[in-house]
């Protein structure tokens, strides 16, 4: 029976990618088919309820901060905040190291913003503008876009993925933080060395386009623009509760939206509700976007996925799924079991948030300490799900920025950073064995 239900969730996926119809409607279908084996197993309706109310209760802090993130998205649009970082890092390339400028600059707006999604639309859609026009292969200037979009939206102290894993692990996020960054220390370095090597080999390209007066258009590209995202920075270093980052961020972009940049109250208001609208053509395909009603769809997908961890939870529908890949972290190391669950919830899941809930679920048992635990989740299912062409963590920054398809082939640190993680896991768990074999030796 569990593996029917799954079959038919799966099946309910694979329909919505095949006809290009919202997950949304997948995991609709998901809700009804996990209650309708929580009622065979003669659970009441009542107790359904309670196990979804369950689910969704243990989400809510990540839910807030999704609705915030969507507002602050909007006010950094129309503070200026992303002209100025943009425009001023535009004056930084050079055509031979292109490429790696490339991750570099949406490594660090991706950092600030929190995802890889604003991050593609903005700073990604300049990048493959700007190679295009230099005549730069846009296969290679797409994966590095791809690669540096998440390799923010990984490790940001407002991004929306890491939130959500340090709810599920019960994590402190700026421990896992300071993990990631340890652990992505090498891998960020040798992608680094790997972009820099395809920019030199293109050669010279043309010149630069003039980004600053493109976005003095429209924007008063004052000092003080910046002022939000020192806001960011500044707070996560003092470890401050990311509600409250996000909400003084988003006050401060405000009231610069106001003040600097000469907004009227009223049609500030609307754009942090629905998003920010660029009078100047060229712009709007850079700079709309953002708004509570963005992250509307995410909050919904969160919102079921978490559902179903409560009849998970009270059914015990994944237990003999779990059992199995607990087996096989003894045997290739729990990151690799993780690892391998990854791939398969990013295959079907088609985004990164359930495929994150999803292989949470699946390989609890297999690390039993929480920051390990939530470590394993980051450099796989995080970076994994993006790698997946029909994923929406791989379609929408690809299709937003204007990016090929096969740009997924040329990411290079989301390859890395697992590969990277499984090696060292492997090296760890040998030199645990010697060790012990070694002990018992002596005794």
């Amino acid at each position: 029976m569990e593996f029917l239900s799954l079959a038919l969730f799966c099946l309910a996926l694979l329909v919505c990618v095949i006809f290009d119809i919202s997950v949304l409607y997948a995991l609709g279908v998901g809700l009804v088919v996990f209650s309708a084996y929580a009622k065979i197993k003669k659970h009441t309706f009542k107790s359904i309820f309670r196990m979804i109310f369950d689910g969704i209760k243990t989400s809510k802090n990540i839910l807030i901060n999704f609705l915030l993130i969507g507002l602050l998205t909007a006010s950094w649009r129309e503070s200026g905040t992303i002209a100025f970082i943009i425009s001023s890092a535009s004056e930084l390339i050079n055509p031979q190291v292109f490429v790696l400028m490339t991750f570099i600059l949406n490594a660090f707006v991706s950092f600030l913003m929190g995802t890889s999604f604003g991050t593609s639309a903005t700073m990604g859609v300049i990048c493959m503008t700007m190679a295009k026009s230099m005549g730069m292969n846009p296969v290679i200037v797409g994966g590095a876009m791809l690669s540096g979009a998440l390799w923010g939206d990984r490790c940001s102290p407002v991004s929306t993925s890491a939130l959500l894993v340090s709810e599920l692990t019960k994590t402190d996020i700026f421990t896992n933080i300071k993990n990631m960054f340890r652990t992505a220390a090498i891998p960020t370095a040798v992608t680094c060395v790997i972009y820099l090597a395809l920019g030199i080999s293109a050669g010279d390209s043309g010149a630069v386009p003039d980004l600053k007066a493109l976005f003095s258009q429209e924007f008063n590209l004052h000092p003080l623009t910046v002022i939000p995202a020192v806001v960011i920075l500044a707070l996560s270093l003092f470890r401050v509760k990311t509600k409250y980052v996000l909400l003084a961020s988003l006050v401060s972009a405000s009231v610069i939206g106001v003040a600097v940049q000469d907004m009227e109250l009223v049609q500030a208001l609307k754009t942090l509700i629905f998003g920010y609208e660029a009078e100047t053509e060229a712009l709007r395909h850079m700079m709309n976007g953002g708004g509570l009603v963005s992250m509307l769809n995410a909050t919904a997908i969160v919102c079921i996925s978490s559902a179903y961890s409560g009849i998970f939870a009270a059914t015990g529908l994944l237990d003999s799924m779990r059992e199995k890949i607990s087996s096989l972290g003894r045997k290739i190391t729990p990151f690799g079991a993780t690892m391998v669950t990854s791939v398969l919830t990013s295959l079907i899941s088609c985004n990164q948030t359930l495929a994150i809930i999803l292989t949470h679920q699946l390989s609890d048992g297999a690390e039993k300490d929480k920051n390990t635990a939530a470590i394993n989740l980051e450099n796989t299912a995080v970076v994994i799900s993006p790698l997946v062409p029909w994923s929406i963590a791989a379609a929408v920054p690809l299709t937003s920025s204007g990016a090929p398809t096969a740009s997924v082939l040329a990411a290079v640190f989301l390859y890395i950073l697992p590969l990277w993680s499984f090696i060292t896991a492997l090296h760890k768990r040998r030199k645990e064995n010697r060790n012990e074999q070694n002990n018992k030796l002596h005794s």
